[in-house]
């Protein structure tokens, strides 16, 4: 065993103001699994988070529920804290940002800032709504693009053209809260000096504090020169007032990581820890923050040059992860792919979760996708399937043979070797949080278990008198070699492993993985785990379905049983839209367009531009030459990349997307009807 670290870890804090969905769990899932595994080694080991509790969002939240910001959080706080008990995620602490310690924490480190030289303030210009008295954030104004004339655009940019601007450049602008027109005022405001702290993250960044995927992230932005960082917001707003600045309040991410700081005091002060041993300069504990990829520069700029200037440690390690998608797609409402904690744990087992999560991490920074099939084949195979089948193949024989009593003996010393020597592979896996690695490993091991038991047939020796203590002798090692790999999934299955341990009458611990259980009395085995049925994850999924207000796209994005039909419309309507034949003379990428392909359409003699999203399913010189159908009477669309002039109709589902063809012998021009 190595020496006895100390190690202090967050999450990224929710935020409070919405339930938790199965892309938080993924997060809270690595987290967890990391800080069981640290605990199991033997390590003081400590896990903090909180809810994220400030910001205008809350206020006006609160506002719409008629109830005060204090009484929305603390709603929110209460069922998030459930979904983190009932999802089995073993967290020391968690409190709120919205605590006193977070405010003394936010004041000291921000007077500490000040009086280093490291806060400017100057007046700036912004949208101010003059019905709600409040100034504006970008996504609250809405109003029509200055740059292509498109409606209904929020207030940083574009959707249609790509065009970046200021909200007050808007046509028309609109706050979205309020109706009003927003008037533009200004204010002073209170920014830290970021660009100052560029040559220390760079050598902070250069000392393996984050993945190298994710510095070289870092290392663009500190390249291409950082910007000075606005802490402040106007009045009304909730969260901590700024001190001497009356009407001015700390932005909430200002605060947000200082909220892993307040949320390991409120545990030093309940356990009696030493907080200025993990937090003072040059810490000789580690600290790790968990974090998805949309939260980097917060987490790997802002706040390490926060604390280096307020005189603290850095974190050792900024560990980030992907996105959670399901079935391939970004969670949906509409297929019920959109599913929240809650709506899960009514219908599943935390622990499978766990595990299919597990199955897929790795220390990368890649998106994870819950292929709903593959996790109910990949739970009832592995777990149910493997793990706990070996167990119940040789629990009875025991019970019933030898009063419950294991064996002197160790059947086959080579494999009981081979799979209690594998802990130390695993164990580095975990340290990785390559989970995914640790867990084939683990299955194999499960295979190599299984096949031996079923190489030796103990049911069928059973019948033999003579044959009683190789029975047992075969039977004792099977559950030995459950003991283990149980031992080495602890820290993903937690409440397996309780029940395990009730079974085996023994504590799953990593530093006696490798000392087998002789002589020793087993408890009556019952079933540790159901199989997964495929009618209750239907369940869960229709549970979650939410009807879409709005369905807009350039390609059909499913079947009418996914996609809701749209509204009726009359015959009047339809004849108004002009279907044409079209034949696609050439096609090509489009620089800078993850999705769009530029066609360009002959309609017999007039040439037409389309970009259509049918990049992923179609390689462009495919469709040179094809015909295709053509909504001709569209209104061209200014895009960033060129004019549209018309779309051509496809169908999509989870396979793909299909251009629409008309039969051969279709001539370009022709109408469609």
């Amino acid at each position: 065993m190595s020496e006895k670290r100390q190690i202090l870890v967050t999450n990224a804090l929710p935020y409070a103001n919405a339930a938790l969905h199965l892309g938080h769990i993924l997060e809270y899932t690595q987290t967890d699994v990391w800080v069981r595994f640290q605990k199991m080694r033997g390590h003081e080991c400590y896990y903090v988070s909180a809810d994220d509790a400030h910001g205008t969002a809350i206020m006006l939240k609160a506002d719409e529920k008629g109830i005060t910001a204090e009484q929305h959080i603390s709603e929110m706080r209460s069922l998030h804290e459930a979904d983190f008990k009932d999802f089995l995620i073993g967290v020391d602490s968690y409190h709120t940002t919205h605590s006193e310690e977070n405010r003394i924490f936010s004041e000291l480190i921000y007077n500490r800032l000040k009086a280093n030289g490291h806060i400017a303030q100057r007046s700036i210009t912004q949208a101010f709504d003059p019905e709600k008295e409040l100034f504006l954030a970008d996504r609250y104004v809405k109003g029509t693009c200055p740059k292509c004339k498109a409606a209904d655009q929020y207030g940083d940019n574009c959707e249609a053209c790509g065009a970046t601007y200021s909200p007050v450049d808007l046509i028309n602008p609109v706050s979205v809260i309020s109706g009003a027109t927003p008037i533009e005022k200004e204010s002073v405001h209170y920014f830290f000096k970021l660009p100052e702290f560029t040559d220390f993250l760079k050598e902070w960044v250069a000392t393996d504090s984050v993945q190298k995927e994710v510095a070289n992230k870092l290392g663009e932005w500190l390249d291409g020169g950082l910007q000075e960082w606005d802490i402040s917001r106007d009045a009304p707003y909730f969260g901590f007032e700024i001190p001497d600045a009356p009407g001015k309040y700390f932005y909430v991410w200002l605060d947000a990581p200082i909220g892993y700081m307040a949320s390991f005091k409120h545990l030093c002060d309940l356990k009696g820890i030493d907080f200025d041993h993990y937090w003072k300069k040059n810490s000789t504990t580690e600290l790790y923050h968990f974090i998805g990829k949309d939260i980097v520069n917060f987490h790997a700029l802002f706040w390490p040059a926060m604390l280096k200037s307020a005189e603290y440690r850095t974190p050792t390690k900024v560990c980030v992860h992907g996105f959670v998608t399901v079935n391939g797609k970004k969670m949906s409402k509409s297929r019920g792919t959109f599913i929240n904690a809650r709506c899960y744990l009514d219908h599943l087992n935390p622990e499978y979760l766990r595990y299919y999560y597990a199955s897929k991490l790795s220390g990368s920074v890649e998106d994870i996708d819950l292929n709903l099939e593959d996790f109910i084949q990949k739970v009832n195979s592995d777990l149910v399937g493997k793990v706990i089948n070996i167990a119940s193949r040789c629990a009875k024989f025991v019970t019933n043979g030898n009063d419950g009593v294991l064996s002197e003996n160790i059947e086959n010393p080579a494999l009981w070797n081979q799979v209690s020597g594998v802990s130390t592979t695993v164990a580095e896996h975990y340290e990785n949080r390559d989970y995914g690695k640790a867990m084939r490993e683990i299955m194999a091991q499960a295979d190599a278990a299984n096949e031996y038991i079923a190489a030796k047939e103990p049911w069928k020796l059973n019948k033999d008198p003579e044959q009683q203590q190789k029975v047992q002798d075969i039977c004792s090692l099977g559950i030995n070699l459950f003991r283990v790999i149980l031992a080495m999934l602890k820290p993903v299955l937690p409440a397996t492993a309780i029940a395990g341990e009730e079974f085996l009458n023994d504590t799953l611990a990593w530093n006696s993985i490798d000392k087998p259980l002789t002589n020793h009395r087993i408890s009556i085995f019952t079933p540790l785990m159901k199989r997964i049925e495929k009618e209750t994850v239907e369940a869960m999924v229709e549970a979650s379905k939410e009807d879409l207000e709005t369905i807009t796209s350039n390609v059909a994005t499913g079947p009418l049983a996914d996609e809701p039909l749209a509204d009726e419309i009359s015959f009047d309507d339809f004849i108004k839209v002009d279907l044409r034949v079209a034949k696609i003379v050439e096609a090509d990428h489009v620089k800078g367009a993850d999705k769009l392909l530029r066609l360009t359409l002959d309609m017999g003699g007039e040439i037409r531009q389309v970009f259509s999203g049918i990049k992923s399913s179609y390689d462009p010189k495919s469709l040179e030459g094809r015909l295709t159908v053509l909504v001709a009477n569209l209104a061209p669309r200014k895009m960033r990349f060129g004019m549209s002039e018309g779309m051509v109709l496809a169908a999509a589902d989870d396979q793909g997307i299909y251009l629409l063809e008309p039969d051969s012998g279709a001539k370009p021009g022709q109408r469609v009807t």
